[in-house]
């Protein structure tokens, strides 16, 4: 399914000095073999597909998705995906940009590095979420190492692949929670010689960036997340009417959205079944959310390339993640301490068309020192996808006034 090297990949083209890390990272160089996509595009050719939807409504809509993606639009993408994308133009995206490997605590963790050639670069992490993956940042990591405008802040980029995600291992045993993750993302960063760093996270990777900034104080610099969520239960009436709203709109996402995380958090092994054997099943299961979460109007492709967007279930495909990604939600579903207190610098930002967004009043309880929180205009889960760079001028906004916060 791959390779790993002992050096960086042919296609960098950066000093061979800015590859040389601890001798427990290896350079690695990913190259599916081309009878894994043959396989793919067979799949996809034989697909058996339901019949359409019941809910019947013109374009746009958002309500045509009421029952799902709709058949049209899938089976669109199904001939795209078959005919004209090009897995081999991400995969060497990812080459170019620097890909790697290490072993912490028996697990192998893929990771992407985009050194700064500043010598006054931060070192940050960025961690994905699921549906997500390396992919949501690899339109915007060069403009962090690198800005065209030399007056911003630059930083040393490391984006890993979650356990169970993409190129790192699949873990066989249980146990890897968020808290695990948190902490091996520690040992990584200290690996790469960063023992003080700043972390950015959504989704999953929020809350392991929340986990960063409560339990490892030492190393994190600071925090930037678009999840702060507060404590289940707090009181709204000290809320404005925008505020409860939000909250409330929390509270019903959970109640009536998210059949998907029960399933996952209670049964990953059952539906990891239908996701590794059919493209079209994960294909239709991340689409499913890009549509729903994606601040549009009909559908995600509004804002999102449908190349990028297949680079990303390609990943989960090829690699066959359906069942181990899945299970990040049985390892640690409604798992945060609600106890955890975060001292570091942190900004926060919430995007309008995120699942869930919650006021700083109640975010307060976890995260006491907020340098910056900031409502976005626009915007949904997927911002470095969606809106790359507005995205970038936040997270710059965001960073520099965690940096502002250690002076």
């Amino acid at each position: 399914m791959h390779k790993s090297t002992d050096s960086r990949p042919a296609t960098d083209s950066r000093p061979a000095d800015i590859a040389q890390v601890a001798d427990s990272v290896q350079g690695f160089a990913s190259h599916i073999p081309e009878t894994e996509l043959d396989d793919l595009r067979t799949r996809l050719q034989s697909a058996r597909l339901p019949e359409p939807e019941t809910v019947v409504r013109p374009k746009p809509d958002p309500r045509r998705w009421d029952q799902g993606v709709p058949l049209d639009d899938l089976t669109e993408l199904v001939d795209y995906w078959r005919t004209d994308y090009s897995w081999r133009d991400f995969e060497d995206r990812l080459n170019g940009v620097g890909q790697f490997r290490t072993d912490i605590d028996g697990l192998s963790i893929h990771f992407l590095h985009r050194r700064s050639s500043r010598t006054d670069a931060t070192p940050l992490i960025l961690t994905h979420g699921w549906p997500g993956s390396i992919a949501e940042y690899i339109d915007v990591i060069d403009e962090l190492a690198e800005p065209t405008d030399p007056t911003a802040p630059a930083f040393h980029c490391v984006v890993p692949s979650l356990p169970g995600f993409g190129f790192s291992d699949r873990p066989s045993v249980t146990g890897w929670s968020t808290d695990r993750i948190a902490e091996a993302w520690v040992t990584l960063m200290g690996r790469l010689g960063y023992d003080r760093f700043a972390a950015f996270g959504g989704d999953w990777g929020g809350v392991i960036t929340t986990i960063l900034g409560g339990r490892f104080p030492d190393h994190l610099i600071g925090i930037h997340t678009t999840y702060a969520p507060g404590v289940p239960g707090g009181s709204l009436e000290e809320l404005t009417e925008d505020e409860r709203a939000w909250a409330l709109d929390a509270e019903d996402f959970w109640t009536h959205r998210a059949a998907y995380a029960h399933q996952q958090a209670t049964r990953p092994q059952t539906i990891g079944y239908a996701l590794v054997d059919s493209p079209v099943g994960q294909l239709a299961w991340i689409l499913d959310k890009f549509a729903e979460w994606t601040d549009t109007e009909d559908s995600p492709f509004e804002t999102i390339s449908r190349d990028r967007l297949l680079d990303n279930v390609s990943l989960y495909w090829l690699m066959r993640t359906g069942a181990s990604s899945a299970r990040i939600y049985f390892e640690s579903h409604d798992s945060l301490d609600p106890d955890l207190r975060v001292d570091v610098p942190t900004a926060i930002t919430m995007y309008p068309h995120d699942i869930e967004k919650y006021p700083r009043a109640l975010s307060e309880h976890h995260y006491r020192n907020i340098v910056r929180w900031r409502a976005a205009e626009r915007g949904g889960h997927f911002p470095s996808l969606e809106m790359p760079d507005e995205f970038v001028d936040d997270l710059r906004a965001g960073l520099s006034a965690i940096l502002a916060g250690n002076r």
